[in-house]
């Protein structure tokens, strides 16, 4: 069911739900822009919205221009500072903004972005940044195939460990939730890995270099079980993987989605339930149940590129299903951001 769209001011690749108490309303989307030319330039911008959904509401209540971004992240809930948000971008910078929120004399919700740090890291791209389950660092991919950890001090950023992780570009580095001293990287060399960074240089924990076909996009932890991680790739696969036995999925096939599998998300707390953006298949929404993986519904409302998804957090797991299961999604060159909930009962 749709809920609202707009179209924003740029090529949209990333939409993140604050998952802060609340700040569940706090929506930011980002964009990307490349300008060639003799000189190319690659800008960018940060939106902040507020959504309502039982009236239907997608308000602009921030914007602020940036370098092209590629990734935004919401700091995770458990830290010790509020919300911040995280880009990595094309020039090579990480920066990270504080929310500071107003309230007007009508009580509308509102504020603003306010940057705590920001450091220009590389000479290359940043392609995609996590944070870990403490919210004190960050792990940074970029396009020349390396990876940073990178710690958030008061006053700036400090590179911990900086390593040659691939061969080609870098698209997707996460934490292990439940073991975050070890980082997950992926790219268009199709291997994807595992790093120790406990040891400095980070020890290569593993390494699967025969699944993946195409170029892995995307490498999430099930925030429920800390065996199990999913991973996306260019070859249209979403894989479920088991730790304990890293030589093949745990699906042989997994399951074929029709689209390079660029975003994996989790939904906040039906567990095994997953929202994809698969590029040029639309969105869908995946239940995940051992070692099956079905499809329960597909979005297909985006004209473009499906890059940016997310659930929003907050509602009560005893309240109407649907209700709590708002989704937000964007799509590159039509500049269109969608919210709106899955038409089927989702699963407990």
């Amino acid at each position: 069911m749709d809920v609202a769209h707009c179209k924003l001011d740029g090529n949209a690749d990333a939409v993140e739900f604050c998952p802060h108490d609340s700040h569940h309303h706090v929506l930011a989307a980002s964009t990307y822009i490349l300008q060639e030319g003799d000189k190319p330039t690659r800008n960018g911008s940060i939106s902040l919205f507020n959504v309502d959904a039982e009236e239907s509401k997608l308000e602009l209540f921030f914007r602020m221009d940036t370098a092209g971004i590629f990734d935004i992240k919401w700091s995770p809930v458990g830290g010790n500072a509020g919300p911040l948000l995280a880009q990595a971008d094309a020039d090579g910078h990480v920066k990270v903004y504080s929310l500071e929120c107003t309230v007007d004399e009508s009580e509308a919700k509102g504020g603003f972005l306010r940057e705590i740090n920001g450091e220009k890291i590389s000479s290359s791209m940043c392609l995609c940044l996590d944070w870990n389950p403490s919210a004190t660092s960050v792990t940074v991919g970029f396009s020349d195939g390396s990876v940073s950890i990178i710690s958030l001090a008061e006053s700036q950023l400090e590179i911990l460990q900086e390593w040659k992780a691939h061969d080609f570009e870098l698209w997707a580095t996460s934490f292990d939730v439940h073991q975050p001293h070890l980082v997950y990287t992926g790219s268009d060399d199709c291997k994807f890995s595992c790093w120790d960074i406990r040891d400095c240089p980070a020890r290569l924990a593993f390494q699967n270099s025969k699944v993946h076909t195409m170029g892995v996009c995307c490498i999430t932890k099930s925030p429920n079980d800390p065996n199990t991680l999913l991973t996306g790739s260019y070859d249209e696969y979403l894989r479920v993987w088991d730790v304990r036995s890293i030589s093949k999925p745990m699906s042989e096939t997994s399951i074929r989605l029709g689209g390079g599998v660029w975003r994996i998300k989790h939904h906040p707390f039906v567990p095994g339930l997953i929202l994809t953006a698969c590029m040029h298949n639309g969105f869908a929404v995946v239940k995940v149940d051992g070692e099956r993986a079905e499809v329960i519904e597909t979005y297909t409302k985006h004209g473009s590129l499906a890059y940016g998804a997310d659930w929003q957090r907050g509602g009560k797991p005893l309240e109407s299903k649907r209700k709590n299961s708002l989704v937000a999604t964007c799509s590159f060159y039509d500049q269109l951001l969608r919210i709106w909930m899955p038409e089927s009962e989702i699963p407990a």
